[in-house]
């Protein structure tokens, strides 16, 4: 099933590592197809550079398994939450990318600094509460916390971001530790300004309205 949603999340699982997003066996990407609501997303525990479609598992909404020979990840419930409560969402990635989630580990938000920040996420991106692995608990931070932006930092844990597509969402989450590593060195230079709300809508609207083809 889905068999072209199980080649692109093997393909999607490799930027994480080669955009140092990861390490070993953390993260995952997964996608919802909307066409059918299922919820495709990787095996627990699989090493990156071994994976293969077949590691992929399938769920419906209600985390219950359609196809699949391995366990899947243990984020997949709250990657169903996140789909329950984001109808505009079908690519969710998590990853433990080193600055981000030192601005996570302390519990600050990532302030928007840049005009790169301003363009992908329209402002800073936020950082939720803190919650256990392993149930919808996670899920419920990102919603409650996550806003516009696509993508959300939780407290000691690491980075949730979301997309349309579950490329878009893998974007998001490289955009994440892009602007986190140069909003830490800029820290250490001084203390940088956040750009104002007008001036960041502007910059958001003309990155998501007129840039590009």
């Amino acid at each position: 099933m889905l068999e072209n949603f199980k080649k692109e999340l093997v393909e999607l699982h490799q930027e994480l590592p080669k955009n140092d997003l990861v390490r070993w066996t953390g993260g995952n990407v997964s996608a919802r197809d909307p066409k059918t609501g299922l919820v495709v997303i990787k095996a627990s525990g699989i090493r990156f550079e071994d994976m293969k479609p077949k590691h992929m598992v399938v769920l419906d909404m209600e985390g219950k398994m359609v196809e699949g020979d391995f366990k899947p990840s243990s984020d997949v419930y709250s990657h169903i939450y996140i789909y329950k409560h984001r109808p505009d969402v079908n690519g969710v990635v998590h990853t433990h990318s080193r600055y981000a989630t030192a601005f996570a580990a302390v519990g600050k938000s990532i302030p928007c600094v840049l005009t790169a920040m301003g363009d992908e996420f329209g402002g800073p991106i936020p950082c939720g509460g803190f919650a256990l692995i392993g149930d919808e608990a996670i899920g419920k931070v990102v919603i409650e916390s996550i806003g516009k932006s696509p993508s959300v930092l939780l407290k000691s844990h690491g980075v949730f971001a979301v997309g349309k597509t579950a490329e878009a969402a893998v974007k998001a989450a490289v955009m994440t530790e892009d602007v986190a590593a140069t909003v830490w060195l800029a820290m250490q230079i001084g203390t940088p300004e956040s750009i104002p709300q007008e001036d960041v809508d502007k910059l958001h609207y003309r990155y998501t309205n007129v840039y590009g083809q």
